[in-house]
């Protein structure tokens, strides 16, 4: 039976040179990676986020999801970050939860479209092991779990890394190939790295799952400590690389402007500053504005609509450099996605009257006063 392989590895022990033969891997040129921000350079949403207590998406592609916890973080970009990192994802406990309900869970995903996994040949006989690796610091030492789900399969397998200091280690884990079920060929989640952060007694029954199987909770995260029993806990990570064979190479690094391209496929925000425009505009009428949207790159999919939650100081700016200030709460609608396809289109806010003459240009601007910095409209395509 095929059993996950777990170890520890120095910073040392990666240094040389290595070839493709002795990794027993197709190649070692091109991306090895398939995990988008492993390096946590991304944080389009803000770089530091308090009170923390639900479900939410802090760095780019990666979703922290909580559920019937009473544990509250601080979640930070930190420049804390092992050498040859400049940045970690950092989870900071301000409120503790000593008492784990049996359903309780807090945990931090990372999904994979199937298009993009379709190298580890799984479900056929040839089907690839899977190797990730990764760093975490924390002060909250013990065993801590990590699970693979294949949504496309309902399968899933899981495995455990010991930390036994309070500095950084790279922590490598290399997953069993599976030769049931097939990533599906498209732009929906498949596969799902979890790292398990706090376990109710409903996933820690009986003996940690290491083998592919079809999914079950019992077991998927045995042993996993309570890292949320002390306000003095801290958590951080960065270095996360998911590649195919039994072996790690170093991480793949890539620069800052590669990566947020590949997170803007599934995010993307306007406005955020002062005099920062958040979309060009026309007027069809003189009570309403079209707001005319193209999104660089493509979009994974037609995305949802969210403004920020602070209302005032934006500006209408037209033709021979006038403008008209309003706040967005003077609008009775804020505008929907109906016309807005993963390319970009049009959305509509009514309700204001500018007064502008029918089919005058211009665009919305976030005012150079204070808050702007809170002013946005975002649009998510996440997984």
């Amino acid at each position: 039976m095929a059993l996950t392989r777990v170890k520890k590895v120095s910073n040392a022990s990666l240094a040389g040179s290595i070839s493709a033969d002795k990794l027993n891997i197709g190649q070692i040129g091109g991306r090895r990676n398939i995990v988008i921000n492993g390096a946590m350079q991304v944080f389009q949403r803000g770089t530091s986020f308090t009170s923390v207590s639900s479900t939410a998406f802090h760095a780019d592609r990666f979703e922290l999801y909580l559920q019937n916890t009473a544990s509250v973080y601080t979640v930070t970009q930190d420049s804390d970050a092992p050498n040859g990192f400049a940045n970690s994802l950092k989870l900071d406990v301000t409120t503790a939860d000593t008492s784990t309900a049996s359903n309780e869970e807090v945990k931090l995903f990372h999904k994979l479209e199937g298009q993009d996994l379709q190298q580890f040949k799984k479900g056929t006989s040839d089907a690839e092991q899977m190797t990730l690796s990764f760093y975490v610091k924390t002060n909250k030492t013990g065993v801590y779990c990590v699970e693979l789900y294949d949504r496309d399969n309902n399968r899933d397998v899981s495995a455990s890394y010991t930390v036994s200091d309070t500095g950084w280690n790279r922590y490598v884990i290399t997953f069993p190939a599976d030769t049931t079920g097939a990533f599906d060929d498209d732009n929906a989640s498949s596969l799902e790295i979890t790292f398990w952060l706090i376990a109710g007694s409903a996933v820690q029954g009986g003996t940690l799952n290491t083998s592919w199987r079809s999914v079950a909770d019992s077991s998927s995260a045995t042993g996993q400590v309570n890292f949320a029993d002390s306000t003095d806990n801290n958590w951080a990570i960065t270095g996360v690389q998911l590649e195919v064979g039994d072996q790690a190479t170093p991480f793949e690094h890539r620069s800052y402007a590669e990566e947020l391209e590949l997170c803007k496929r599934y995010f993307q925000k306007f406005g955020g500053g002062a005099n920062k425009t958040i979309a060009h505009v026309y007027a069809p009428s003189t009570s309403e504005l079209a707001l005319l949207l193209r999104f660089a790159p493509e979009l994974r999919t037609s995305p949802s609509l969210d403004w920020s939650s602070d209302t005032t100081d934006l500006t209408y700016r037209y033709s021979g450099n006038n403008s008209q200030n309003f706040d967005r709460s003077n609008l009775n609608d804020d505008g929907t996605v109906g016309q807005v396809t993963p390319q970009g289109g049009s959305m509509w806010m009514h309700g204001w009257s500018h007064g502008q003459s029918s089919n005058d240009g211009g665009e919305i601007r976030v005012l150079a006063v204070s808050p702007e910095e809170f002013l946005f409209l975002q649009f998510d395509a996440e997984l």
